[in-house]
């Protein structure tokens, strides 16, 4: 996956492609994928970094959705189950069984918890991750020694998929690239371009690094822009009504010691009535997430001061040991795109599917959903498309579509962080094999090397500091304080391998700690 190549080959197209994206985030990933699977031309493109704003800030999480079992929604649990299926399937290498514990302090609880998630167990199937049981007050407090015990019953033990969100995004997108489609990052759509009837006919977008305007032919266009749909949607119609509503969800990161063991906790009812996850991840532990409403989209969203306690204190009241503010190495927000006929309800209540529409210039809007069931959206968009004609029938392939990486089974990442890398993982080592200054370390207390960004910027379109620190080796989501250690050695790397000066690094950085600032941690001091 090479930008230029990318550009290269947009231009020399006179023809149409069968489907523009645009958007680089789940949605457009997995529509992305799925017509390629079909043999479609595809092109996809982003105005900034693939995965940059929520597709990259989940809970880290592949589930059918525990909460939306207890709302009844079985078709979307259903669904979400045969998908988690097939990544765990799929991208061995990113998405792996995670064994959670509830930990119960009535009785009847237990019996609550227990059915409902026997219940869980069966909609799953034959693509069940393990089978739930209830343990008693000893176990649970061998796998969780951290745990309230006061009242406590014992724990049920669940199993749902873990992933990292930005690393699959990337893999799909050089999946796609190997299969023929281009993607390009840095790329924003300005205008669509019509026929005399009104309908979308293609677009023009901008080079933003270059500055230079592109306009390319399509036979399809797809809106999957998320949170920022609305602004595409009004690009066609400029009087098209508000259809998304953000809803701001917010993580926080700490030291693993606050819940040290393999097994990730989920609290079943905070005070407001939601879920909160303490997740193990990288070797830190993430705990989340809120759901408030938000007035405007933000390309860099930035966690409430309130969303942040709420989080501590409600993670605090089943801890012994309880994490402070303090304690806090990074906090990340995402907005998920909720339907703006939902103003007023409960954000809770409101439906995590998908929604598929066409606009009267024929532009295919995708909204909604989550991350576990990415493929499935994509899929159903290119059906959506096909029935309306702009595409010739074809078979969807994706199911089985095994993406860049894949090693057919999962490699702890934390016993061997190049392992997220997959079956690449050998191109790295050679690298370093052949310049071994490569496998130098970046920062002391992270196992990062020189060569993994190399590899960013010649296989993975990196084109930013922050796009190698926050979406390659996601250290800006772990440790932002490291992060901003790490981001001077990073940008003097980068400028060696494309010839850059001392500005471009000076740039690079000051840019970087602008984003870094809204990962805050309490005691980092940034100007």
């Amino acid at each position: 996956m090479n930008r230029n190549e990318s550009l290269s080959r947009i231009i020399k197209e006179k023809g149409k492609w069968d489907v523009v994206i645009i958007g680089g985030g789940a949605s457009g990933l997995g529509v992305a994928l799925d017509a390629i699977s079909r043999g479609y031309s595809v092109l996809l493109l982003e105005q900034s970094d693939f995965a940059k704003g929520t597709s990259s800030r989940s809970t880290k999480l592949v589930h059918g959705g525990v909460r939306y079992l207890a709302q009844g929604n079985l078709p979307l649990v259903i669904e979400a189950l045969r998908e988690r299926g097939r990544m765990e399937k799929n991208a061995s290498h990113l998405v792996k069984n995670q064994a959670f514990v509830i930990p119960v302090y009535t009785w009847w609880d237990v019996l609550k918890y227990t059915l409902g998630l026997k219940i869980y167990d069966l909609l799953a199937g034959n693509l069940s991750l393990g089978r739930s049981h209830f343990i008693n007050k000893s176990k649970t407090r061998t796998l969780m020694p951290n745990i309230k015990s006061k009242d406590l019953k014992g724990g049920i033990v669940y199993h749902d998929g873990q992933f990292d969100d930005a690393r699959l995004a990337i893999s799909i997108a050089r999946t796609c690239s190997h299969h023929g489609a281009v993607m390009l990052n840095y790329a924003r759509v300005d205008a669509f371009v019509k026929d005399e009837n009104q309908n979308i006919q293609g677009l023009t977008f901008t080079d933003m690094e270059s500055g230079r305007k592109h306009k390319v032919k399509a036979n399809s266009v797809v809106n999957a822009t998320g949170v920022f749909a609305d602004a595409i949607l009004q690009m066609d119609n400029p009087l098209a009504k508000r259809t998304i509503v953000p809803s701001q969800g917010v993580h926080v990161v700490v030291d693993r010691s606050f819940l040290p063991g393999n097994h990730a906790l989920m609290i079943p009812e905070t005070p407001d009535g939601r879920v909160l996850f303490g997740v193990p991840w990288h070797g830190k532990l993430v705990l989340g997430t809120t759901d408030v409403l938000r007035e405007n989209p933000e390309p860099e969203p930035k966690a409430l001061e309130s969303e942040i306690e709420f989080i501590l204190e409600t993670a605090s009241a089943y801890l012994n040991r309880k994490p402070g503010r303090d304690d806090v190495l990074s906090t990340f927000a995402g907005l998920r795109p909720l339907a703006a006929s939902s103003i007023g309800k409960s954000t809770k209540e409101i439906s995590r599917g998908h929604k598929i529409m066409a606009s009267s210039g024929r532009l295919i809007t995708l909204t909604g959903g989550k991350w576990t069931t990415f493929r499935k959206m994509g899929e159903d968009t290119i059906d959506y498309i096909i029935g309306m004609g702009l595409l010739k029938k074809s078979k969807s392939l994706s199911k089985d579509l095994s993406v860049k990486g894949n090693t057919g089974r999962f490699h702890s990442w934390e016993k061997d962080h190049l392992a997220i890398y997959g079956t690449e993982k050998t191109k790295l080592i050679e690298m370093c094999q052949k310049h071994p200054e490569l496998s130098d370390r970046i920062h002391p207390h992270y196992p990062f090397i020189k060569a993994e960004v190399i590899w960013a910027m010649r296989k993975e379109m990196a084109r930013t500091v922050e796009d190698v620190l926050a979406r390659r080796l996601r250290i800006l989501f772990l440790d932002a304080e490291a992060s901003l250690e790490m981001a001077p050695k990073v940008a003097w790397i980068m400028a060696k391998e494309w010839k850059k000066n001392e500005n471009w690094v000076s740039a690079q950085i000051e840019t970087f700690a602008k984003t870094a600032s809204n990962f805050y941690r309490q005691t980092l001091n940034i100007a």
